[in-house]
């Protein structure tokens, strides 16, 4: 988006750069030679927004199908809408509750003696009780980080509401859909514009930096300054295949919260695309690790050294002229697509109105809001 908006407003020659083989980073999309199914190859992403402006943006370059992400729980108690709803809440406890009866149902479950809830675990104890608790997040958040949750800040679970009605739909935001086409052909159609060349499987390389007058950088702060400073931790995800007939698992997304069960969720990815019909299909088993060399980071741990550490980074880079950072990695922020086009597009407008060399123009938030 934002290589596509600087051409747009005169920039003569802009250069993209990516070190896979391929466009759209971890959104990339492809066909299954096997199964004929599209797949979403670094994982699924289900396009939701409730910011109009960058809806209509996208749509201008794909075919968008309604997509309503219902996604389930499989636990030793039965399988459970997600997120919790007054169907989780009825099934869970052997209930007949109104919604109003739910809330306050849900108000007794809290530990009320938890003032201002210092991290994810006493959150999720003060929002919604123990026993919801352990059931659905517990042991889902030590596989998905890696670490106690008490480690967690109490943010991470303001993500996931609870709802007093039988709406199961996964998101909230009014627009919801998936390219009927793919990801990948959403970002070629954006790329295809006059003054952008695109280079694939090439790294990022310093020396680069004399070729241009300025680098716009998405990939991780910390791997831009050579981890001079240490490094951030990131967790990344992996996936185990299983093909097999028909529907494998009915559900696109069920998540597996025990501890005893090693992967997180699982993706039949087929189900991604209720618009076309495949005989055969496969499973993913999504697995969670601390990231290492090689491995892709994917979701920033943000812990309270990392904070630290981000903030050293953050006033490096400031200082830094003629490179700018976006991005989920080189912002070190947990950013949803839309929010991550939202900033490219806000982006592209400072840096065309304040010129390469306002420190306005070298981060795509402010760095005090980094860490």
């Amino acid at each position: 988006m934002l290589a596509r908006e600087l051409a747009k407003s005169g920039l003569k020659r802009v250069v993209v750069i990516d070190s896979r083989d391929h466009v759209a980073g971890n959104c990339h999309t492809e066909r299954d030679i096997k199964t004929g199914v599209m797949i979403h190859k670094y994982g699924p992403h289900i396009f939701n927004t409730d910011k109009v402006e960058v809806w209509n943006y996208v749509k201008r370059f794909g075919d968008f199908k309604p997509f309503v992400n219902r996604v389930k729980a499989s636990t030793s108690r039965g399988v459970f809408s997600m997120p919790i709803n007054l169907h989780t809440i009825n099934q869970f406890f052997g209930k007949r509750l109104s919604p109003v009866e739910a809330r306050e149902f849900v108000r007794e479950l809290g530990d009320q003696a938890i003032g201002q809830p210092k991290n994810f675990e006493e959150q999720a104890l003060k929002f919604i009780g123990k026993d919801l608790y352990e059931a659905f997040f517990k042991g889902y958040t030590i596989k998905q980080w890696g670490c106690d949750p008490t480690e967690l800040p109490a943010s991470i679970l303001k993500r996931l509401p609870v709802r007093f009605s039988y709406d199961d739909n996964y998101y909230s935001n009014p627009y919801q859909g998936i390219p009927a086409d793919g990801y990948t052909s959403v970002i070629r159609n954006i790329l295809d514009c006059k003054g952008v060349e695109v280079r694939t499987s090439v790294e990022f390389d310093h020396g680069m930096r004399a070729d241009y007058d300025h680098v716009f950088y998405t990939g991780p702060i910390d791997a831009f300054y050579g981890y001079e400073l240490g490094k951030l931790s990131y967790r990344t995800v992996y996936w185990g295949r299983e093909d097999g007939e028909g529907d494998m698992q009915g559900n696109a997304v069920i998540n597996y919260p025990s501890i005893d069960v090693k992967y997180t969720r699982i993706h039949e990815h087929k189900h991604f695309a209720p618009w076309e019909n495949h005989d055969k299909s496969m499973l993913f088993k999504e697995y969670s690790k601390e990231t290492e060399d090689g491995d892709i980071p994917y979701y920033p741990k943000r812990l309270e050294k990392d904070k630290i550490l981000l903030l050293k980074y953050a006033n490096l880079a400031k200082k830094d002229k003629g490179v700018s950072f976006l991005g989920r990695l080189a912002t070190y922020r947990y950013l949803d697509m839309h929010n991550v086009i939202a900033e490219a597009l806000d982006f592209a407008i400072r840096f065309r109105k304040l010129g390469a060399t306002s420190p306005d123009t070298r981060f795509s938030c402010d760095p005090a809001n980094m860490a």
